[in-house]
């Protein structure tokens, strides 16, 4: 059953996790015009600000030429939205959850970032995909050299101040895969917050790859972590949305938060989605706690059984755990009693629901990699069309449910996306 690890071994017998370090070494080197202080001393997306270093719109378009004399560097799709695209990082501490694995008298410690539609962002840096500091030992452990390459780089602008469109924003928790990373469904998160949405990514300690203030850095570890444990950090963060929206500031260091950050997000409008075992935690999170008013998931596995019915929007977008192959997942849809709905990708591998969608076509171009290691990968979708459902999607049904604007795209099948079946 996959749980979210993008790294088991490819046809060629390579891991993926050693396949993405061989790529990045071999070419995916950052320009020396986006390379800066901030960058080689390893600031994530919650540095400070300082002078743009790149396009204001932050990513290109996948697989788009380099600057000519500079080298091929990996790019996200561009988000659609009106919107540019904010982003700040935040350490929380939940004092009603002890943490006996950090030490006597430790609570429960999560890193999460606050994505939401900027203004004036043009003197903020891009943020990169992941911390440099993180990405260094996260290429160690496949076995490369840190230095050969670097970070790709989001469509957000560290810090910038926040862009009011409407009274109040509402708010997507996002849940990452098993041993995985908060920015690994990326492309879709800066896709909502171009749409108006704030988006809050959750760093599951303990079963991702992450960087505290302190300068500590964790990597997955042996601790057991199911999605009820990643449901219960959720929680945690909705407290944090609460505090946000009555204009406090929740995280643990008192750091200064984005102008307009405080008081700007609308706890009454709260959905969330997950990738894999995030997509799992997604549901038990609704199952929880109420303030969750909508789910999404990207092709979780849904076990441990879910036997408690749920009167809740859910989207559940599937490619490798289905209702007809995976009897947890068959029997999680039986309990969806409210607006449900369940879209199958034909031709989608478990990553397609990930950045691995974007990246991987990229990566294969310069490693020369063969088709087979590529639809390992990413399956035999075209990844144009996976790239956009991963946009287009969680905006349409977050929409409907967050902001009661119609969407087609909750009714039918389209013809911008000929390989996404709706089931009954």
């Amino acid at each position: 059953m996959t749980t979210g690890n993008p790294f088991p071994t490819t046809p060629s017998g390579l891991s993926r996790r050693n396949l993405l370090g061989a790529a990045l070494a071999a070419g995916a080197a950052v320009p020396n015009r986006l390379a800066g202080p901030a960058a080689a001393a390893g600031a994530g997306a919650g540095a400070g600000a300082g002078p743009a270093s790149g396009p204001e719109t932050g990513s290109a378009a996948p697989g788009a030429p380099a600057a000519s004399g500079s080298p091929t560097t990996l790019t996200f799709p561009r988000p659609t939205g009106p919107h540019r695209v904010g982003v700040v990082d935040l350490r929380l501490v939940d004092k009603t959850r002890p943490d006996p694995t950090a030490g006597p008298g430790a609570f429960r410690e999560l890193m999460v970032s606050v994505w939401y539609p900027a203004r004036d962002t043009a003197r903020y840096q891009l943020a990169p995909w992941m911390p440099a500091a993180v990405f260094t030992p996260y290429a160690i452990d496949a076995g490369f050299d840190p230095s050969a390459f670097a970070v790709p780089l989001t469509a957000g602008r560290t810090g910038a101040p926040v862009l009011r469109a409407e009274r109040r924003l509402p708010v997507v928790v996002y849940s990452h895969g098993a041993h995985s990373h908060r920015a690994d469904n990326t492309n879709a998160v800066q896709e909502l917050a171009s749409h108006g949405f704030a988006v809050v990514t959750i760093a599951h300690t303990y079963d991702t790859w992450v960087q505290f203030p302190d300068g500590r850095i964790l990597s997955p570890s042996h601790i057991p972590m199911g999605p009820p444990d990643f449901a219960a950090d959720a929680r945690s963060v909705l407290d944090a949305i609460d505090a946000l929206a009555a204009g406090r500031n929740p995280d643990a260091d008192g750091k200064q938060l984005p102008a307009g950050l405080a008081g700007s997000l609308d706890a009454r409008r709260v959905g969330m989605f997950g990738w894999s075992k995030g997509g799992t935690a997604t549901v038990d999170t609704m199952l929880a706690d109420h303030r969750v008013r909508a789910g999404l998931s990207f092709d979780g596995p849904m076990a441990p059984e879910i036997t408690t019915d749920l009167d809740r929007p859910v989207l559940m977008m599937t490619a490798e755990n289905t209702r007809a192959d995976n009897p947890d997942v068959a029997e999680a849809w039986s309990h969806l009693k409210g607006w449900r709905l369940n879209v199958y990708a034909d031709g989608a591998a478990h990553s397609s629901y990930s950045d691995v969608e974007s990246l991987i076509p990229q990566l294969a171009k310069i490693l020369g990699m063969s088709q087979a290691d590529l639809e390992s990968w990413i399956g035999t979708l075209n990844p144009a069309e996976g790239a956009h459902m991963q946009q287009a999607y969680p905006s349409a049904f977050f929409d409907l449910h967050l902001r009661g604007r119609r969407s087609r795209l909750m009714e039918a099948a389209s013809p911008a996306f000929p390989d996404l079946k709706y089931l009954p």
